[in-house]
């Protein structure tokens, strides 16, 4: 079965330099390589979905201008339905700023652009997609109305609603309460949690709040999942470290597809931490992202 997943999100163009380590406030430091790449984090997470197999369909917008034409001949090029992505005379592409270490992490600066002037008006015309569609994905690069009418919509048609809560903000218990799966990283876990530090205790008040199932990215310590019937953490593959840039990105599509194709959600986490290892060591946003037969060779030479 092919399933066809929905991505309410961002798309940005990354603009890429790479420094020996990341600047000090009021510092200036002299970089080497500078590349752009096809990114944001709905663009990157509707590109991986379709890369894993899936039939994807985006809402969004970009400019009307060349970063714009850019992206969406990327996003078009991995099979992507760019029909819902509007074109927007008023405002830029959204570009997002990356300084890369020497050892491949990133800090990021995005200014959003066209990406917040997603409205909900924008997903209650793509309407007709939410009919027939497995699961709706979900970063927070664009407005919350534009992110709860998507999840209003999903609820309407039995479609199962994953949030990528990024970048982290308060979020209210009512969009807390229809998501089927909230997939953070600890940073992003925190925040949503009131600055609670212990992972176990902000799962924990999450859930008070509604959340069905949990999906914590680890970094290099894997992941955790927890639900009513199971807490478990699965192990991160052992790979060299190119580039973090869209590691979560691949995680969380991968986690999606393999959701929508029916696949247990702890099998569902072996696959979103395959993506992701495999996302690291490449370059890159969207060219970073691995292709399905890549993550089932990995499944099957990493038995963890």
């Amino acid at each position: 079965m092919t399933p066809t997943i929905i991505v309410v999100g961002s798309l940005n163009m990354d603009l890429v330099v790479r420094a020996p380590r990341h600047p000090q406030p009021g510092e200036t430091l002299i970089g080497s390589d500078f590349q752009t790449f096809p990114g944001g984090k709905g663009a990157n997470q509707a590109v991986a979905a379709a890369r894993l197999g899936a039939r994807v369909r985006m809402i969004g917008r970009v400019g009307v201008d060349a970063f714009g034409e850019a992206l969406l001949a990327a996003a078009q090029n991995d099979g992507v339905d760019t029909t819902f992505v509007q074109r927007d005379p008023d405002h830029p592409t959204g570009v997002a700023l990356i300084t890369l270490d020497a050892h491949g992490q990133n800090t990021i600066v995005v200014a959003p652009g066209a990406n917040m002037q997603v409205r909900e008006a924008d997903v209650e015309r793509a309407e007709a997609v939410f009919a027939g569609a497995d699961a709706l994905l979900m970063p927070l690069e664009c407005p919350l109305e534009a992110v709860m009418a998507a999840t209003r919509l999903a609820r309407k048609y039995g479609v199962k609603v994953i949030l990528n809560p990024a970048p982290a903000r308060p979020l209210p218990a009512e969009l807390l309460a229809q998501l089927d799966y909230l997939a953070p990283n600890q940073p992003e876990l925190q925040t949503l949690a009131e600055g609670e530090p212990d992972v176990a205790a902000a799962i924990a008040k999450l859930r008070q709040q509604g959340v069905q199932n949990v999906v914590v990215t680890l970094g290099e310590a894997g992941a955790l999942l927890v639900s009513d019937d199971q807490s478990v953490q699965l192990p991160a593959f052992q790979v060299p470290v190119v580039d973090t840039v869209a590691a979560g990105d691949a995680f969380v599509a991968a986690f999606c597809v393999a959701l929508a194709e029916g696949k247990p959600p702890r099998e569902a986490v072996r696959w979103g931490n395959a993506a992701g290892a495999l996302a690291v060591t490449r370059a890159g946003a969207q060219p970073s992202l691995p292709s399905r037969v890549e993550v089932v060779r990995l499944l099957e030479v990493q038995v963890i």
